[in-house]
């Protein structure tokens, strides 16, 4: 006896009166050629929505359709493990007789099916709705109001099967692929496309004991994003220094290579490092996005007055301007945004930086080199044989490279530079502990900047914070009356911001103008506290000050300010651990 064919989609979509037949034709010429089907087609033209499609795959594979309004039951979401929920999309609805209801969106993702039947050690009936009312239901049973970037892993249950396939055979054979859709190349292209599109500086691929750790760092925050499975690893890992260009043979030694990639139309650049560490290799990469350190001077984050001075201070024609903080501070933003002002054809610019992430036209750019002897001292003796009105030093990391940077500055040139302190006064006192002589120092520096990163409130859902913690209000300064006269604000989460409650990152800053009080503190040694208290005296303004005003105008929170308020306070001895 024949076996009944089952009916198209199309066919059924048409009886329904959801679409017509021109409107299916259409479909299917816009279906052809690629690997979409034609129900996902019909929804991004417009012709029908997910439900109308949903309700004709219910037909013409013979499960029932419900809509998750409780007309058709409560699901049971203690049948199975909440990781299954929402890794996979799916809701348990009922079970009996070792026979489970699990509401799924796709009836022809067989394989899903088979892993969930493994996975749950007994059988499934498919019941079918629609991929938007099951991630709503499974964010409100969760506590949240839809799946955030964390919900959902990037492993689909497609790639979840048939990478064993791939990892079984080689994992050459996996990686070193043209196709697209080969299950590693897919991954990987998914989770860095992902990261660039929610605005992440650092994509973390870290192996544990049982699983690889994928983090996101949003805003300066790691963010844990997936776990990946630990069969996996080599595969992942080799595709990433393949697509680097680095030796995928070698696991010994930390490896640096790069990334060129599309992304949404942009050219985006990733800079990738591997480090061996216990349980394989961690692999870190940074996404250097060319827009980023081309936002301009005033969205910084600079108040009037900084940014005024700061605007003087780099058309100044000679002399040191010094930015100083930890690693991932901003610094090179702050930089590259006072050259890109610079960066005309009457003035030649040139640097020297270890990596350049950025590519100026217009400047000459050149990269330290330590192995072949290309050092930041070598580099800087040729700079002053080039005739450059502007040099940026990447880095004032010896006293070898703070004397010729020195030597630059008195000697005609605008030297930009960064040292690593936790604020301006120290710069100071760094280059001469260096062993820089305290004349210099008082003579050749123009000025001293220190920045911290934070991050700014989601504009969509920030509310006012009607009780605020008074200890943190008082450890950065802000009395009751500040508060009663411009309400603090509180992050709250929403999907524009991915459920963090911020969007986006601005600097705070204090800044140091040299004087002639400053200068004879440094020439004198003058301890550190006499520096900051002079620098005080003259109009600066310190970290905790700065972001004091950002706090009461609204854009961040007392929380966010704090963390640098306490360690000011742990460093003046003015707080008790």
């Amino acid at each position: 006896m024949a076996r009944k064919l089952r009916r198209k989609i199309g066919e059924i979509l048409i009886d329904h009166g959801a679409i017509s037949k021109d409107d299916l034709k259409t479909g299917l010429e816009k279906a052809s050629g690629t690997a979409k089907k034609i129900g996902e087609v019909l929804i991004e033209l417009g012709y029908c929505d997910e439900s109308a499609v949903v309700k004709g795959l219910a037909e013409q594979f013979g499960m029932r359709f419900i809509t998750l309004d409780g007309s058709d039951g409560e699901p049971d979401m203690a049948l199975i493990p909440k990781d299954v929920i929402q890794k996979h999309i799916v809701i348990p609805l009922s079970k009996e007789g070792g026979k489970l209801q699990l509401i799924i969106h796709d009836p022809l993702n067989l394989e899903l099916l088979d892993l969930l039947r493994f996975r749950l050690n007994c059988e499934i009936e498919p019941v079918l709705a629609t991929k938007a009312s099951i991630q709503t239901f499974i964010a409100k049973e969760t506590g949240g109001e839809g799946t955030n970037i964390a919900e959902t892993s990037l492993v689909t249950d497609s790639v979840d099967v048939s990478v064993d396939r791939s990892v079984d055979k080689s994992v050459d054979a996996s990686i070193d692929v043209d196709d697209d859709q080969a299950p590693i190349v897919k991954l990987v292209t998914r989770l860095i496309t992902e990261a660039v599109r929610n605005r992440t500086s650092d994509i973390h691929i870290e192996p544990m004991e049982d699983r690889v750790l994928l983090r996101y760092r949003i805003d300066g925050v790691c963010h844990v994003r997936d776990n990946l499975p630990k069969r996996m690893q080599a595969a992942i890992l080799a595709r990433l220094k393949l697509m680097a260009g680095v030796n995928i043979a070698e696991r010994r030694i930390p490896q640096d290579g790069r990334i060129k990639m599309s992304v949404d139309g942009s050219q985006i650049d990733f800079r990738v490092s591997t480090c061996p560490a216990y349980h394989g290799e961690s692999v870190v990469l940074r996404i250097l996005r060319p827009d980023s350190v081309r936002i301009g001077l005033v969205n910084l984050g600079f108040e009037q007055e900084n940014l005024d001075s700061f605007n003087k201070l780099i058309r100044r024609p000679n002399g040191i301007l010094l930015v100083t903080g930890p690693t991932g501070s901003g610094k090179t933003t702050t930089l590259y945004s006072a050259l890109d002002v610079l960066n005309r054809p009457d003035r030649k610019i040139i640097t020297a930086e270890d990596p350049v992430e950025y590519s100026f036209a217009g400047i000459n750019q050149c990269q330290v080199r330590d192995s072949i002897g290309l050092t930041f001292s070598s580099i800087l003796r040729s700079m002053l044989r080039q005739a450059p009105n502007v040099i940026l030093v990447g880095e004032i990391r010896d006293r070898e490279v703070a004397d010729i940077a020195i030597q630059a500055a008195l000697t005609g040139h605008l030297v930009f530079s960064t040292l690593h302190t936790n604020d301006a006064p120290s710069a100071i006192t760094r280059l001469i502990d260096m062993g820089v002589k305290p004349y210099l120092v008082a003579s050749s520096i123009q000025a001293i900047m220190a920045q911290r990163l934070i991050r700014i409130l989601c504009p969509d859902c920030k509310q006012i914070d009607e009780n605020p913690d008074k200890k943190v209000l008082e450890l950065i300064g802000i009395t009751q009356d500040e508060v009663h006269k411009n309400p603090v604000y509180k992050a709250v989460g929403c999907a524009s911001c991915g459920k963090l409650g911020y969007k986006g990152r601005k600097a705070i800053f204090e800044m140091i103008v040299m004087n002639n009080e400053i200068r004879d503190l440094a020439f004198n040694r003058a301890p550190l506290s006499h520096i900051r208290q002079a620098a005080v005296r003259n109009g600066m303004k310190s970290l905790v000050e700065d972001g004091k005003i950002k706090v009461l105008r609204g854009e961040t929170t007392a929380e966010e300010i704090s963390r640098f308020a306490q360690a000011e306070a742990l460093l003046e001895g003015n707080v008790d651990i």
